[in-house]
């Protein structure tokens, strides 16, 4: 899954050598609220799944918890 979010963020970003690891902010990822709903859209029909981010949600190691979740409560 980090792979594909890894993926997903180089392209929203449009920078192929952007380091993004669990631990990575969407702080340090430079995501205003506008840029935040596009890039979970996006990941929406990626994983299939919606997104819920509520204010906590701040790495992409908490994104993913959230995806996962998500995945699980669709199964």
């Amino acid at each position: 899954m980090l792979n594909d979010i890894q993926t997903a963020l180089r392209e929203f970003k449009g920078d192929p050598a952007l380091v993004i690891t669990g631990d990575t902010t969407f702080a340090q990822l430079n995501l205003d609220s506008l840029e935040t709903v596009d890039l979970v859209m996006k990941l929406e029909d990626i994983f299939g799944v919606a997104i819920e981010m509520d204010g906590d949600t701040d790495t992409i190691a908490e994104l993913i918890a959230t995806i996962e979740q998500a995945q699980a409560d669709n199964a």
